[in-house]
């Protein structure tokens, strides 16, 4: 007798958001746990991003240097290379250079990094700001018009600053990118937040704030694993969006990946390292619920693509 695997039904679903103009693509949409494509469907495949800086990245590891060269001294260029180069399908600008505490650059100064971003390259962008939420405020307001008409994502949305920028995404049409730290009652909080100020629907993700393996990521785990069971099994239309995951950042600022050989001897081959721990904890994340997951190297990118496509058959 042919072995049946037993089956769970759902009555809840996650909601499908399209990311970009024309050119752009879905995510969400699934109405099971993810790639239990036995009792559901998972119509649109995890995506890929890739972090640009509007600044050059001087406290990236040297692996990281080594693979972009100086593509990583003009944020058009670097965005243009990992769309040609390395397949991205989302470019993920980190406006870096407008830290109050660092550079602290104008508004006016990362629009015209922004708008010279977006001219290079056709697939969708996600501006980035620093989490400083009054810089971001005044910062993503004006990215939101600069970019009127591309369906940008444009985070992190902050429950401290969520109506000056969420006023500025419902104006000029964009998808808010709703950041709350590790934690699915404030997710589903600033969601409600985001809905009563008039966000649509279907222009929201949310960011549960990601760690690294051996930096949180078990707790991060739990923490998606939670909102997709509540999503998909209690119907709680609150938590029924896409996830977006910042982890690139979170694992190459690790002495484990960025540190270099002579720093650390006992930890391997440095080359190898940092992509390794990127992986896994990408892989991780995939299996927790991740619909767009932003990274670093690009040789990561190739085993989470080859790790989507053997899951998705």
């Amino acid at each position: 007798m042919a072995l049946e695997i037993p089956k769970q039904s759902y009555s809840g679903s996650i909601k499908e958001i399209a990311v970009g103009g024309d050119k752009g693509f879905k995510v969400g949409g699934e109405t099971a746990y993810p790639f239990h494509l036995f009792e559901g469907q998972m119509p649109n495949r995890p995506r890929i991003g890739f972090e640009v800086w509007d600044k050059y990245p001087e406290e990236w590891a040297q692996e990281l240097k080594d693979v972009y060269g100086d593509s990583l001294k003009d944020p058009a260029v670097w965005a243009k290379k990992v769309v040609d180069e390395y397949k991205a399908d989302l470019v993920h600008l980190h406006l870096a250079s407008t830290d109050p505490n660092g550079d602290n650059r104008s508004a006016a100064e990362a629009v015209e990094v922004v708008k010279k971003v977006a001219a290079a390259v056709s697939v969708p962008l996600s501006v980035w700001g620093t989490s400083a939420t009054e810089k971001d405020a005044e910062v993503l307001r004006a990215v939101c018009e600069a970019l009127e008409g591309r369906n940008a994502l444009i985070g992190p949305v902050q429950e401290a600053n969520h109506k000056q920028i969420g006023a500025s995404i419902i104006g000029f049409k964009h998808t808010a990118i709703a950041s709350s730290p590790i934690d699915i009652n404030l997710a589903k909080q600033l969601n409600i937040l985001l809905g009563n100020l008039g966000v649509p629907t279907n222009r929201i993700v949310i960011d549960p704030t990601v760690g690294g393996i051996g930096y949180g990521l078990e707790y991060t785990y739990s923490v998606m694993e939670r909102a997709r069971m509540a999503a998909l099994a209690q119907e709680d239309e609150k938590l029924q969006y896409p996830l977006y995951c910042n982890l690139g950042y979170e694992v190459w600022k690790t002495k484990e990946a960025k540190s270099s050989a002579r720093e650390m001897p006992e930890l391997g081959d440095p080359s190898s390292r940092g992509i390794l721990l990127e992986a896994m904890t990408a892989s991780t994340l995939l299996m927790a619920g991740a619909d767009i997951l932003i990274l670093r190297h690009p040789k990561t990118a190739e085993m989470v693509r080859a790790f989507i496509n053997e899951m998705l058959g």
